[in-house]
Parts: structure tokens; C-alpha cells; sequence
């Protein structure tokens, strides 16, 4: 797969974020410094998803194929395999507990032990339609002593744990799985883009203390509560950018594509920031006079629907019971957090500090990648997409390292086995389904295949 001149030995991964409004695939690595080098990035129009959910399986195809493309003569590297994000309003979040009763009483609390309690947790039956994503270990107890957080080569006979468990609707991961599969291509894991965000923007220390992450993107507006360096609270609220984009089309009414300039260029999320004798002349239809906008009506359009967004997500942070734990604040990513004076507003309705959160402290500059692409790379907008990145790169580190420990067996470069695992995840059950497809289309028997 990699074909880039190598100066580290870090394996290359790549993140497809499919959003409402772009399509961006990323290449890239770990330096030997810790750092993630971003290779090549391709983005296309996003114009078969709206709110986060594939609307369209030719488009989105498409655009997948595009952003492919770009990213693959970018970087010099032939994309196969991707690590891709999931949102939407259909994404739920629930706590459980899970208990397990250790016969082995010799031997310490191991890796082997937490992976059956998650593959318990998969084991949950859900509603009708819904299958569980996510399953993230919190606190452990063991022998009825709490508040352990790692577990790992200690002793005891009943080991306990609280997970949040992150669910989605089976159709719409299918249609990102036929997606991706038409474009050629396959999936490494399938992350919850909230969780993909935090990686990039926030800080081991912002996670300890208490912290809000807000990703506005252009469909929905996602949201990731962490504590003690704990996920505890997930949901998504389905307005974004979008939202305000048509409400500057009403109401001023101009065209979308107007809109959305003016959102972007002349926008702000607080009304009395702005002069009253600011004047916007917007083009008018052929044959038309101008339009004249003023700019504080703009701002008092694009203020009530950012208001409202706000709204939603401190009903979701008083929901989670944490409101008075965030030490840390807010921190608000994504395509919307670029709109003026949006920190501002937040903390006007909220009372927490807030932040505008960059993914720039993790990267590193590769020496043939046009310095304009890589400052454009630092931009809150593309927060989601490196977070997919490190995940990915984190993936492949932990997959290394069970092949090391020899918990993962490998013939002739592929994996084979891996007994830690029981495959009982969404993304095991697709990958078993389409593995068995396969099968049947070949007319091979399950040793025959292996070899092949």
C-alpha cells in the first residue's frame, strides 16, 4: 500500500469522513515523534447525505470515488482500506453494567477478561432496526472495589464494569457499508464521529477535568461529554450549518448559494456586534435590480437558529447530569464553529467557558505537501476527518501489537485469527455476511477461501 518515500515506521492509514456537506479522505502516518503526517487529502461535494445519512447511494459514490482519487495522486499511495465515521439523528447512547465471574484464580485480571465483558455488552438485545456500534468501558470494580479505572494485572474473582454503549440504525450503517464497497473499497472500523472529533481537538488534560466537545457540521450538530478522562454522555442533534444557511434563504430571500456566501463571509451569531449602517448589495436575477441586505438583520436571521442550536445542546449537557463538572468548558469544532463571535454566544446562554477547537496540534507538515493544503488542514472543519485518522493510525498500532504478543495470528501477511476477539460487533457480523456473499458467488469451501 505505501508507495511515499517512508521516514518512519509507522504503517499509512486512511479516514473517510462522508458529511452533509463534504466528502474528505486523508492520508497519513505517525512520525517517529509522535505526530500525525498527513500525506494527502482529496474532498468532494457531499450530495447524497443530508443530516448525516446517506440519501443517496449513486452520489455518494461518487463523490467517495472523487475525493479518492485526489487524495490517491496527492499522497502517491494506493487506497484500499479506510476507517470511516458515522453520524446522524439515528445515533443513541445508553449506560450498562456488566459483571463477570473469573474461574481462572491464579492467574491476574488480563486483556482477555474486559474483551468478554464487551463482547457481552454486544451481546444486548436492542429495539427493532438497532444495532450497537460502540461499546466503552468506564469505571471497573473489582470485588466490590470501585473507581478503578485499569484493571490490567491486578487480582479478583468478580470483575464489574459501567459501559456506554453507542447504537445506530442497521439500515444506515448498511447503506455507508454499500457505499463504500461500490467505491471499491473496504473498512477498517466504523467510529462515531463525535468520539473521532475529541481526538484531534482535545487534550488528555481537558478530558480529566470535565469537557464539552461540540462539533457543528452541516447537517447535524454533534456532542461528546467526557470526564475524568470518561466518555459519559453522547447524542446528536439533527441542525447545523444547513439549517442557518436556508434561514438566511427565507428570510432574506436570495438564492442558496448566496446564502451560504453570506453566511460564511458576513456572518456573526451575535446581532449587537455588528453597525447598523453595514450594508450588503447581493446581485439580483437577470434583468433585476440588486438586493440590499443590512447586516445586522443578517446577523439577528443567523443569531435566532444559533441560539436554538445552543439551546439543544445545554439540554443535552444538563441531561448528562455533568453540567457542573466541566471544568474544561466547551470546545466547539466543526464547518460552524468558523462563524463570528460563536464562542461569545455560547457562553452567553450556557455560562461555561468555551473555545474554538483546532486540530493542529497533533500534525505535522510533510515536506511535499503544498503549504496552502496544510494550513487549510488546520481549519475546525476538517477536525472529524484527522480525528478518523488517529483512530485509524491507533487501530493499526494495537493490531501490531497483538501480533507481536502473538494474541493475533498472521500467515502470508494476513490475519487469520484473532482469539481475542468473538466477532460479535456490528461490523464483524457485516464483515462475516459479506465474507459469506463472497463465498457463494465463488462456490469455495471455507479452506479454499482462506487460501485464496
Amino acid at each position: 500500500m505505501d508507495k511515499a518515500k517512508s521516514t518512519s515506521q509507522s504503517q499509512i492509514v486512511v479516514g473517510l469522513d462522508i458529511g452533509t456537506t463534504k466528502i474528505c479522505v486523508i492520508v497519513g502516518r505517525r512520525t517517529q515523534h509522535g505526530k500525525i503526517e498527513v500525506l494527502g487529502i482529496g474532498k468532494a461535494e457531499s450530495a447524497g447525505v443530508t443530516r448525516g445519512v446517506v440519501t443517496n447511494i449513486q452520489k455518494t459514490v461518487q463523490g467517495i470515488a472523487q475525493a479518492v482519487e485526489i487524495a490517491s495522486g496527492q499522497s502517491n499511495v494506493e487506497i484500499q482500506v479506510v476507517n470511516v465515521g458515522i453520524a446522524g439523528q439515528h445515533i443513541k447512547s445508553l449506560q450498562h453494567r456488566g459483571i463477570l465471574t473469573r474461574r481462572e484464580l491464579n492467574n491476574e485480571i488480563g486483556k482477555k477478561d474486559i474483551d468478554k465483558l464487551i463482547d457481552d455488552m454486544f451481546k444486548l438485545v436492542m429495539p427493532p432496526g438497532e444495532e450497537i456500534i460502540h461499546v466503552l468501558p468506564q469505571e471497573f470494580t473489582i470485588d466490590n472495589e470501585p473507581g478503578i479505572k485499569d484493571p490490567i494485572g491486578m487480582a479478583g474473582v468478580r470483575l464489574e464494569a459501567n459501559f456506554h454503549i453507542i447504537s445506530g440504525q442497521v439500515t444506515a450503517v448498511k447503506n455507508i457499508m454499500k457505499c463504500i464497497n461500490n467505491a471499491g473499497l473496504q473498512t477498517q472500523d466504523l467510529i462515531l464521529e463525535p468520539l473521532a472529533s475529541s481526538e484531534s481537538v482535545l487534550s488528555i488534560e481537558e478530558k480529566e477535568a470535565g469537557i464539552a466537545l461540540v462539533d457543528i457540521g452541516g447537517g447535524t450538530t454533534d456532542i461528546a461529554i467526557f470526564h475524568e478522562g470518561i466518555i459519559r454522555h453522547t447524542a446528536v442533534i439533527p441542525f447545523g450549518g444547513n439549517s442557518v444557511t436556508e434561514d438566511i434563504r427565507e428570510g432574506c430571500s436570495v438564492m442558496r448559494n448566496q446564502a451560504e456566501l453570506l453566511k460564511t463571509r458576513f456572518g456573526s451569531a451575535l446581532a449587537e456586534e455588528n453597525k447598523e449602517n453595514e450594508i450588503i448589495c447581493v446581485p439580483g436575477l437577470r434583468g433585476r435590480e440588486p438586493k440590499e441586505i443590512s447586516v445586522k438583520n443578517l446577523a439577528y436571521v443567523i443569531q435566532a437558529r444559533m441560539e436554538e442550536i445552543i439551546e439543544h445542546v445545554y439540554y443535552e449537557i444538563k441531561a448528562s447530569g455533568y453540567e457542573k463538572k466541566l471544568i474544561g468548558g466547551i470546545v466547539i469544532t466543526g464547518g460552524g464553529a468558523l462563524l463570528k463571535h460563536l464562542s461569545q454566544a455560547v457562553e452567553y446562554v450556557t455560562g461555561l467557558d468555551c473555545r474554538i477547537g483546532y486540530p493542529n496540534e497533533h500534525l505535522s507538515k510533510y515536506e511535499d505537501m503544498p503549504k496552502a493544503i496544510y494550513d487549510d488542514l488546520k481549519s475546525p472543519m476538517y477536525a472529524t476527518s484527522v480525528g478518523l485518522l488517529i483512530k485509524g493510525i491507533q487501530k493499526a498500532e494495537e493490531l501490531m501489537e497483538e501480533i507481536k504478543t502473538g494474541s493475533t495470528i498472521v500467515d502470508k501477511g494476513k490475519v487469520i485469527k484473532t482469539p481475542t476477539k468473538t466477532g460479535s460487533g456490528l461490523f464483524d457480523k457485516l464483515l462475516k455476511k459479506a465474507t459469506t456473499f463472497m463465498q457463494d458467488d465463488m462456490n469455495v469451501s471455507d479452506e479454499d477461501y482462506l487460501k485464496s
